[in-house]
């Protein structure tokens, strides 16, 4: 069995500026169309940050031209077969009761935070690309069928993984 449509994730992290950009635009690299990825933040900072942008087009040739910082918010009432949060007090602060389901939490450092020279910034960027494609790899071969089952909105689950 494969699902009839692309797979809805949202990547949810505090500022939608740094982390969940990457994630973003890296699974709609590696999913080959299988999936259609999004983030939002929650408490955005309204911008993207540069050195993000830098590292998804010089690093991995990905031009994030649309990308934004916005707010969870933005997406009430949309439907996601997936949430991945990206550090514990995301997970924690999220209104759970808005989506369901959080299916899976990545306590993924935010690159942002990180103080020093911007050598050092940009390499902490590209660790932190390395670490989320690593992890969209590992989801990517998965099989659909087993991520198939998440049920879209009016459809019935099939059998529980």
């Amino acid at each position: 069995m494969t699902p009839s449509h692309p797979l809805r994730i949202l990547f949810l992290s505090t500022h939608n500026a740094a982390r969940s950009i990457m994630a973003e635009y890296l699974l709609r690299r590696l999913g080959h169309g299988r999936f259609e990825t999004c983030s939002a933040g929650l408490e955005p900072r309204g911008q993207v940050h540069p050195m993000t942008l830098k590292v998804l087009s010089e690093r991995y040739r990905i031009e994030p031209n649309d990308a934004r910082s916005k707010s969870w918010e933005e997406l009430q009432g949309e439907h996601f077969d997936l949430i991945i949060t990206l550090r514990d007090k995301d997970r924690e602060a999220f209104p759970r009761s808005r989506w369901e389901p959080i299916a899976a939490h990545w306590n993924q450092p935010d690159p942002a935070d990180f103080e020093g020279d911007e050598k050092q910034q940009e390499l902490r960027f590209i660790q932190t690309g390395r670490e989320l494609s690593m992890r969209l790899d590992l989801l990517c071969a998965l099989p659909m069928e087993k991520l198939g089952h998440l049920p879209h909105p009016g459809e019935q689950a099939s059998a529980p993984m």
